[in-house]
Order: structure tokens, then sequence, then C-alpha cells
């Protein structure tokens, strides 16, 4: 098994194709591939680099709708005057077929294919050895289940496809979509194959970038937890941390970095807190939704001030290059602890100055500041899926529901949140207001820790309904907007389709 660090991909992977994206694109016949194990390597290696384009969906989906992002009272735009261009929609429970932020399922249907197709050449191969075979179907069956979660969530109903589909014509899209219950059925099922051929085997390749068994159980306690909060019970809690616990025991190596920042760092990649992350690299990659939607751009940042380092900004050092399509609310800011360390390193605020008082503008995401290169700016930044604290936590929401105690994973999050400034006393479980609640106690902890990184609209959910409506803009009496509309192109290339109920149709 060849381990590539640099995401090569030997198949044409473009997301913009029509309809479902079930048809593969290759300018090698599919007669010619599959002879060889390199060719295996290669296209394992392109279904991630697939999977990291997507990236930019899985932080629309799990985070845009949520109470972190939005232009704050009395404008329409950014503090510094850049047009949201339609992400609006999202934060404000506004979507409609025409305006869904997301369409086409995210081009998640492009992959998708792309591992079906892997999966069958798989067990029709004889030029992989045994071991090859199960690791690859590992990942396989294991991001296969991740996408189908990311759409239940997301939809509902979707269209469920587990064949590869190689030759098809315009009528054949005509697919109806499957309920729920049967979605969330194959994502189990799939998770447990993934499992099975994983085996005992809990090793990462290329520094973390590849899907493992560790990220099969990360995904499956986050499964089991979401139906555990529905119909599942502590019977589904209980598997969850299972998982979890799972993970503790066989991965020795996993634990939290001391200092927040490191996490990120583009020096300190696949450090001993993640789990599974998605790789970019200077002159390879780049997280360009970061400086497309998430940023400002460097001359309209300059007219504004960081009161923190008594400074105006400049078009050298802050030299964000960007469109900053979603600013991060104000309010979001004000709701970390000065003494936590998250807040300074996930949230850029700006402010104004009048003589010698600040007075704060707006804020930016922060987390993701990238690298410079010859006075440029490269966010390069790998975007993290699962790391140690989101098992910490997970933990600590499977203990809650079993009625075991959350206080030893809790308090190891917010212990190297607050560091040196730490008082078990003040600020430890069950010590704060809000742990009287510890659900509320666990999606608190969760927006600290993981703002930005596309987990905040799934924690809410995955809790109830009810905490998605006390901390977003959805009204219960609207509660068909938990779910995402399906955008007009897609019914209309799909006429087997059916849009989300509540959303207006054609």
């Amino acid at each position: 098994m060849k381990n590539y660090i640099i995401l090569l991909s030997i198949l044409s992977l473009s997301a913009c194709k029509k309809a479902l994206d079930l048809s593969p694109e290759s300018s090698i016949s599919d007669a010619n591939y599959w002879k060889t194990a390199d060719q295996f390597d290669a296209f394992v290696t392109g279904v991630h680099t697939q999977f990291r384009s997507d990236n930019v969906y899985f932080l629309f989906l799990g985070e845009l709708r949520s109470d972190i992002f939005g232009t704050d009272p009395g404008s329409s735009t950014a503090f510094t005057g850049e047009a949201t261009q339609g992400l609006e929609n999202a934060w404000n429970q506004t979507l409609t077929l025409d305006n869904p932020v997301v369409s086409n399922f995210g081009g998640f249907y492009y992959n998708i294919n792309q591992i079906n197709l892997l999966i069958n050449k798989i067990y029709s191969t004889t030029v992989l050895t045994s071991a090859d075979k199960n690791y690859y179907l590992g990942i396989a069956y294991g991001l296969r289940a991740f996408y189908y979660f990311q759409m239940v969530r997301s939809w509902g109903d979707v269209v469920i496809q587990t064949d590869p589909v190689t030759n098809i014509d315009v009528s054949s899209l005509a697919k109806a979509a499957s309920p729920a219950s049967d979605v969330m059925l194959l994502i189990k099922e799939d998770i447990d194959s993934s499992e099975t051929n994983f085996g005992t085997d809990y090793s990462f390749m290329n520094t973390k970038s590849f899907w493992s068994k560790p990220a099969t159980l990360m995904l499956k306690a986050e499964v089991y937890l979401w139906t555990a909060h529905r119909d599942g019970g502590t019977a589904d809690a209980a598997i969850a941390e299972n998982a979890l616990t799972d993970i503790q025991a066989n991965v020795s190596a996993l634990s939290l970095l001391s200092d927040y920042e490191d996490i990120f760092s583009t020096t300190n990649r696949g450090n001993d807190e993640v789990i599974f992350a998605s790789r970019y690299l200077l002159n390879e990659a780049t997280q360009s939704f970061i400086s497309t939607y998430f940023v400002p751009q460097t001359g309209l940042i300059a007219n504004y001030y960081d009161s923190v380092e008594n400074r105006q900004f400049n078009t050298s050092t802050d030299n964000w290059g960007g469109l900053l399509r979603a600013p991060v609310l104000i309010s979001t800011f004000r709701k970390f602890d000065d003494a936590d360390t998250r807040k300074w390193v996930s949230i850029q605020a700006a402010y104004t100055l009048s003589g010698t008082e600040y007075t704060i503008a707006g804020c930016f995401a922060g987390k993701y500041s990238g690298e410079q290169s010859s006075s440029v700016r490269y966010y390069t930044n790998d975007f993290i899926i699962y790391r140690y604290a989101d098992l910490l936590l997970l933990l600590a929401e499977a203990k809650v529901m079993l009625g075991e105690s959350p206080a030893t994973e809790i308090n190891q999050v917010r212990a190297r949140a607050f560091g040196s400034a730490y008082d078990a006393s003040v600020n430890g479980y069950p010590n704060q207001a809000i742990d009287s609640d510890p659900y509320e106690a666990i999606l608190q902890e969760r927006l600290y820790e993981f703002i930005l990184e596309g987990k905040r609209w799934y924690d809410l959910r995955r809790m109830g309904d009810d905490y998605v409506f006390e901390h977003t803009s959805v009204l219960s009496s609207e509660s068909y907007k938990l779910l995402w509309p399906i955008d007009r192109s897609s019914l209309t290339n799909n006429s087997a389709l059916v849009q989300t109920t509540g959303y207006a149709s054609f």
C-alpha cells in the first residue's frame, strides 16, 4: 500500500456536473484501469482529493444556519461593506428552491459514485493483497457513510445509490428519494462494514489525511448519538460510548494539545489531537472557501483596529485578501470569556478608534490564518473533521444520556481552553451556571471549541428541535426549516424528486 502525501487524482474529479452527479468521468477508460495496485492507490487518493473539495459544503451545511454568522443589526452587509450575496438566506432561515445556498446536494453524489465504483472494483480484483483490500474497503464504506450522514441530517429523505453508474442517459436519472429511516439504516450498515474490514487495524495513513478506523468510530459515535436523542435511547448512547472508548483504548497517541492554537498550525499537521483532516499544502491546494467567504478584503480591514494589540490593521501583515460574505456576529464573539484562549484564536474582532476609545465594528473568522509566502497569505491550514476534543465532548454527551458524570471529559477541554487561568471552582464542571443543564453545557463547550469547524448546526439538530428553536432564528411554528430545500435544478433534472416538505416547489 503506497502512502501518497500529495493528493493527486488520476481521474477527473470535477463536482460541476448535472443531476445527481452519478456518472464518473475519466480520461482513462474503465477497461484499461484497475490493472495494478498503484492504480487502486491513485484512485483512493483521488477520492480523498474530492472529499477535500467538498469541505466548503461540509462547513456550510454544518454551521451556516446556526447562531454564529450574520450581519449585525442595522446593516445588510458585513461591517466592511462587503455584500453577503445570498448567504444571508442561511442564517436568516429564508432558504428557497431558488435561493438554497447549497445546491445539487452539495455535489456529494459524484464522490459517492466514485466510492461505489471503488467498492465494486475491490471486490472483483486480484491485484491487491488481502490486507490492502480490507483497508480500502474500510475507507470506502466509512466515507460513504459520512456523505450520507451529511445528507440525511440536511435534507432528510435522499436518493440512495450504492451501485456504480458508468453509462447513463437523462431518463435513467429519475430516481426517487428513500425515506430518512432507510438512509440511516444504510449509514449504520456501512459503518459496520467499515469496522469489519478495518479489523484490528487502527493505523493512520498519510499523517491522518486519509480515512481510518478511528474516523469510522468517531462517525459511529455521532450517528448513534443522533439516533439516541430520537428513538434509540440509552441503547444507542451505549453504542456511541463504546465506540469512543474503543478509540481511547487502542490509539494511545491521541491527546489534547496544551496550546489550542497549535491544533491548526500549518507547521504541526497531523498532530496528536487530530484523528482525521483534509490536507492543504502550499503550491498544492488551499482553503479557497476561507478567502471566498469568511475573511475581508485587505484594503477594507486596513481601516480598522485591533484593540488587543492596540494597533491599526495594515496591508502587509493583515493581508487577508478575501471577501467577507459570512461575518461572525459580535454577539458570538462576546459569548466567550476573555480568559478563554479559544476566543482569540477563532475570531478576529475589528474596532473603530475615536480618541482613545475603541468601539467594536464587527468580527470575522480567525482560526484559519494560513501562512505567508512572498508577502502573500495562503490558506493552507488543514480542515479537521475529527479530533480528540470532539471525542471527549461526544463521550461527555453519551455519559449524560447514560446517567454518568461528564465532568472528566468537559473539564479536560475547559482546562486546556483557560490554561493557567483555569480555576476548577469557577470554570470547571459543574460550577458554571450553565452546568445546571448538562446538555446546554456540552452545547456551549462545543460552540467554543469547534466554531468554524462545521459542527454547530448539526450539534443543535442532534440534541433536538427545541435546541434549534432556542439558539437560532428558526421558529417552532416553522419546524420544516430544520431541513434544507431542494434546489430547482435538482428537481428539474430528476423528475422523481419531491421538494422537502414545507418548502415551495415549482
